[in-house]
């Protein structure tokens, strides 16, 4: 991992995601992991090329690996980008 992205950050991003932000794990793997079946997703680890996140579907775990559109530069793009890709499919199903 990259300074910008050490365990401890990765953690703490995914750890935020998973408790307060757990729909939007769910829509980045069925948007951008093409899992429209998941019905549940945690945020494994992110990095500044993309997140690796768990869903279920049907009852089983899915590992789904999902690669942002530029490298992030530090956690504060990372905030931005992740709310960005909600935007962007919340746009496209209105």
């Amino acid at each position: 991992m990259t300074e910008q992205f050490s365990a401890e950050v990765s953690s703490r991003i995914c750890n935020h995601m998973n408790e307060d932000h757990a729909a939007a794990v769910v829509i980045y793997a069925q948007a951008f992991g093409n899992l429209a079946d998941a019905t549940a997703a945690e945020m494994v680890s992110i990095d500044a090329q993309g997140m690796d996140l768990t869903a279920q579907i049907n009852g089983e775990t899915v590992p789904v690996r999902i690669q942002f559109d530029h490298v992030l530069a530090d956690a504060e793009d990372a905030h931005h980008t992740l709310i960005a890709m909600v935007k962007q499919v919340r746009t496209r199903t209105k």
